[in-house]
């Protein structure tokens, strides 16, 4: 059986990332772990959807095909409005579609429900299942926190979909040790660990298969390798099974 068709287009920085990834279902493999990102550059940042591709073809005998479609500075508004999503999802061959907009503490909460609604809909009718990638505030928002976590959990809720804690999992680790930078330098996307946090919050979600002694080492199918210091991985490991842990209680 030949190989999945692996990330669809590189999911470039958020200056950059000016057009959709355009894609379709051919080369799914009905054996693989199929995972369709529908996001901005929260998303985007770092190759996230990558970075879960990698990590599961690593750590289990089920491989992954993971894809985009990411604008930058799209909400799920934006995303149902443009088509392309909505085109890719009623294609089928998907086994999550994982949704994402900004931090919609407050003002965006309203949209962020209506929509993950919507899609989910679409999602579950088109054999998948739908899950909530919760983000984080920007730095000078940092009282926002608790409204993020609420807006996505409720979010999960309306979408009939699973939860996505990466951003707890950043407050997990810092409780553990706040001296962990998951921040770029803009002060809001994320850095490469806090994408590998993300990372390992979501293959646990999707996979049932514990962060803990997953690669602090590898490469992405576009070519960048990624490597985590093994000194402060652990910490990171743990902290996104913990969060994971919470949500489920």
């Amino acid at each position: 059986m030949p190989p999945p068709l692996r990330l669809a287009l590189l999911l470039a920085l958020p200056a950059c990332l000016d057009s959709a990834n355009t894609l379709g279902t051919a080369g799914l493999d009905p054996n693989a772990i199929n995972v369709l990102f529908v996001g901005n550059s929260l998303t985007a940042t770092n190759n996230l959807p990558g970075m879960v591709e990698a990590l599961i073809d690593s750590t289990g005998p089920t491989p992954a095909d993971a894809r985009a479609v990411a604008f930058a500075n799209f909400g799920l508004e934006d995303h149902w409005l443009d088509g392309e999503a909505l085109r890719s999802i009623e294609r089928g061959g998907w086994d999550y579609v994982v949704l994402q907009q900004g931090p919609s503490a407050t003002e965006g909460r309203p949209s962020l429900l209506e929509y993950s609604k919507r899609f989910g809909d679409v999602i579950r009718a088109s054999g998948a299942q739908p899950a909530l990638y919760m983000v984080w505030p920007s730095q000078v928002r940092s009282f926002d926190w608790d409204g993020v976590r609420d807006s996505y959990a409720m979010a999960a809720d309306s979408a009939e979909g699973l939860f996505l804690p990466a951003g707890d999992a950043w407050r997990v680790a810092w409780e553990r040790d706040s001296t962990l930078e998951f921040y770029s330098n803009d002060g809001f996307h994320p850095n490469i660990r806090g994408t590998y946090v993300a990372a390992l919050v979501i293959v646990q979600r999707l996979t049932g298969r514990t962060p803990v002694g997953m690669p602090t080492r590898f490469s992405l199918e576009d070519g960048p390798v990624v490597a985590i210091d093994p000194d402060i991985a652990l910490a990171m490991q743990e902290a996104a099974r913990e969060a994971n842990e919470r949500s489920e209680q």
